[in-house]
Parts: structure tokens; sequence; C-alpha cells
């Protein structure tokens, strides 16, 4: 029984934030259908902070009518309302509607507000619930929310992406002869469908209602009574506390804080979270809202791999965070500033695209020497996608950690700066990529000219070139090297 209650926790945990996950893992496929383009991250990042009316309505309740708001009711209607969402998302993802005389993806907004609804909400009714368990079934329902980036990112993997390839498209003359000689940039088809990654989305999310249902069911006798503890939990708990200020190998009790000496000064808790509002603006607004921009033009392949890995990354490393352990603010501002040096590498690959370093370059070929997939693949920015979110993961898990044993308030402080950093991010770049149009696209075409350019010269990334210095005779090949290629998938339905 014992057992049992584990792995419903765990598959409780699933559901937190698969939904949104799964979202950001199935853009480098959507990228290419909907209208939205390459911008399509940068819209997303602006619904998620929006969806966190949710948390701040739930909160508000809980301040002003405490006692009103019945949690068990609020989580079986999110968790409701995300199955709905990923089965309407599967049929209506690509339907569109004119605004403002441009074709929007109306459908896929709407549906995508409310899985980060459901989402954002389940932060601040999931784990309340789970607090009503014994303490060991709660460690059990954070290797669940790990496992909501994991699962999807495995599945992401599964799917594959359409590889590009040139395809000859000559015009035969009138009299037999070869007339325009010509190559088209086509994607290939991924090994299923996306409408297929949203109905396993919908699964995952009835998995999670399941084990809601059965953990509210639970006799709260047998909840309440003593149960084996793993013994491999103990060296996780432990490793856990500050080296510093450990003596017994017990975490501090629950309002007692830090034993003396070992209490943080003013100066190191605002370092402390600053370091949460950055990371948290890093990884939620200012790098998921031009990673496309940062990858594709080295292949669709390079983003699909870096939004799946990146996924698998971040819980990964809470994993390692846990088990290897690092207070040392010295140690957490370094990494920070390591992670802020792969995220500063990816806008700048960002803001040069759709030409950014080492395309076709010498440096670039000997790094990808050991790949044995097309040159679209540059596995340079695919790493730097995962360092970068695997820095920033462990900063924040320790960060965590640190301000856990603060108590409560501080706790607190660390969700609001974490919303605010978010926040931050996202309205910092909504502007730049989606008003402004700072960032260039390709529409995939420069993805593969190195792949291509035995058979065809120039590459499109001269004429794109030609766009940077200025306004020339060789604009309107600039313009048509950024048309989406034809491909494979269809066309966006009105």
């Amino acid at each position: 029984m014992v057992l049992l209650v584990h792995v419903l926790a765990c598959a409780f945990g699933l559901g937190s934030w698969v939904a949104v996950n799964g979202l950001w893992l199935e853009l480098p496929l959507m990228v290419n259908a909907l209208p939205e383009g390459w911008e399509l991250p940068s819209y997303l990042t602006v619904i998620i902070q929006l969806a966190n009316l949710g948390p701040l309505l739930v909160t508000l309740m809980h301040k002003l009518q405490p006692g009103r708001l019945k949690e068990p009711l609020v989580i079986y209607s999110i968790l409701s309302i995300g199955v709905v969402a990923c089965v309407l998302l599967a049929f209506f993802w690509e339907q569109t509607t004119v605004v403002a005389g441009e074709r929007r993806s109306t459908a896929f907004f709407i549906l995508t507000f409310f899985l980060a609804l459901v989402d954002c909400t389940s932060s601040v009714t999931f784990l309340p619930f789970m607090m009503q368990l014994p303490a060991k079934y709660v460690t059990t329902y954070f290797i669940g929310e790990g496992l909501s980036g994991f699962v999807p990112g495995v599945i992401a993997l599964a799917q594959g992406v359409g590889v590009t390839r040139c395809v000859n498209s000559s015009e035969v003359a009138g009299n037999g002869s070869e007339g325009n000689w010509t190559l088209r940039t086509v994607y290939l088809p991924p090994h299923f469908s996306t409408e297929v990654f949203f109905f396993l989305l919908a699964v995952m999310m009835c998995v999670s209602l399941t084990a809601f249902f059965t953990l509210n069911k639970l006799p709260r006798t047998f909840l309440s009574a003593e149960s084996l503890v793993p013994a491999a939990a103990a060296p996780v708990r432990s490793g856990l506390e500050n080296p510093t200020c450990q003596t017994d190998g017990e975490a501090p009790a629950e309002g007692k804080g830090h034993p003396k000496g070992c209490q943080p000064t003013v100066s190191q808790l605002s370092f402390i979270y600053f370091m949460v509002v950055w990371a948290k603006a890093a990884t939620n607004g200012l790098l998921p809202s031009v990673q496309t921009y940062s990858c594709m033009p080295y292949g669709n392949l390079a983003y699909h791999l870096s939004a799946a890995l990146s996924s698998v990354a971040q819980p990964l490393a809470c994993t390692v965070a846990m088990f290897f352990p690092n207070r040392s603010l010295v140690f957490l501002g370094a990494l920070t500033a390591l992670g802020t040096g792969f995220g500063g590498y990816n806008m700048a690959m960002a803001a040069l695209s759709p030409c950014p370093l080492l395309q076709g370059s010498v440096v670039g070929e000997v790094i990808i020497i050991s790949c044995s997939v097309p040159p679209s693949c540059r596995p340079p920015q695919v790493i730097s996608w995962l360092l970068f979110t695997g820095t920033m993961a462990y900063v924040k898990v320790m960060v965590g950690v640190i301000l856990r044993d603060r108590g409560h308030s501080a706790l607190v402080w660390c969700g609001a700066a974490s919303q605010m950093g978010s926040l931050v991010g996202s309205l910092t770049m909504f502007p730049l990529v989606s008003i402004y149009k700072l960032f260039n696209w390709s529409g995939g075409a420069v993805a593969t000219w190195k792949f291509c350019e035995i058979l065809q010269s120039p590459p499109p990334c001269e004429g794109l070139g030609a766009r940077r210095r200025g306004p020339s005779a060789q604009d309107d090949t600039s313009r048509s090297a950024r048309l989406p290629p034809t491909r494979t998938t269809p066309a966006p339905l009105s």
C-alpha cells in the first residue's frame, strides 16, 4: 500500500507542468505551420504570464476568505480543464482567424491560456494538498513534478522532427530539354504528428487526475500511520543540509531557521533574491522568446533537440543538486555567471540570425565531425542550451534549499521574486521580438545551405547578409529567402 501511494503521488505531480512543457517541446514543429512563425515562443511566454491570474485569485481567496476555498474542488476543476484543453488542441491547434488584417492562431492561443492557467494554478494548490500527507510522499511528489518535463521530453525525442533536404524542382522546357534548374528545401515528416502528441498530453493529464482522485479517497487512518522510510532517501535528505552548519545530519525544525552564526546577512539575502529574479527572467522569459532565432538557422533538428533535451536537463540538474549540493554563495554566483555566459551566447546567435557563427566555418565543421546527420545539425547550439538550462536549474534548486531554512516568509518572497523575474523577462522580450522585429528569421532556408552548396550557389545567407547592410537591389532576393519553404505539414486551416 505504501508503494502504491508513492506511485500515486508521483503520477499526481506529473500533471503539474506537463502541459506547458509539452507545448514548448512541440514548438519546433508548430512554428512551421502557424502564421506567427518564429515569433510563436514570444507569444507563448506572454500568455503563460497572463495565466498567473489563476494563482493570484487562489492566493487572494486564502488571504481574504480563509477556509472558504476547497482545494480538492479546485484541483478537480483545473485537471479536468487540462484534459479538455489538450484534446481540443489536437483538433483545433491549426485553426486561424483574421485579426487586424493578419492571420492569427486564435484557437491555439486561447487553449494555451487555459493550459497555462492549469499549470500555474497547480503551484498554489497541488503542494498544499500534498502537505496533508506524510512528508515522504511530498518528496515523491517533487519527483513527479520533475518528470513533468522529462516524460514529454522523451516523447518529443521519440517523435523526431522533419529534417530538411534539398529537392530538385527543375522545370522541363517544351522541347524536352531541362529548363530552369532550382532546388527547394523540404521538411521530412516526424514519426508521429502533432495531433498525436497532444493526445498523449491529454493521457498524462488523465493519469494525474486519476491519481489525485485515488489519493483523495485514501483513508486518513492509513496516511497517518507510521510507514517505513527507504534507506536510500536518508543520504539525499542529509546531503541537502548546509555542510558548514550541520551538526547531527537533521534538517532544522520548521520555524527555527538557521542555527546561530549561520544567518545570511542582508547583503547575502539581497544577492540570493537577485539570483532568483535573474535565473527566472532568463529561463522563463528572455531566452525562450528567442530560442527559434537561436537554433533554427542551424536546422530544425537542432531546434528540436535543444527544446527536448533542455526539458530533460532540468530534472536531471535538480537530481544532481539533491545528491551533490553546494550552498556556497560564491559557487552559486559563479555558476550563475557561467549560465549567463551560455545564455548570452544563445542570445547573440539569435541576434545574428539567420546567419549566426560557425555556419559553414572550418571550426564548425571540426566540431560537428562526429555528427552522423547532415550539417543542419549544429551541436554547439544544442549543447549551449543544455548547459544554460542545467546551470540555472541547479542554482534555482540550491537557492530554494537555502531559503527553505529561513521559514515560510522567505519562501513566499522567493515565489514573488520568481514570478517577478518571469514577468520582467517576458515583457522585455515581447516588444523586441513581436513589435519592433529586432530578430530576423529565414523560414528554414538557410538551415541547409551548406548541405546544398555543392548543388546550388550562392548560399541564401549572401542575400540575407545584404539586407543587414541596408536597402539594395538584393532586397527582393532577401525577401524570397525568408519565405517559409515547401513543407509536408498542412497549411493552417481558416
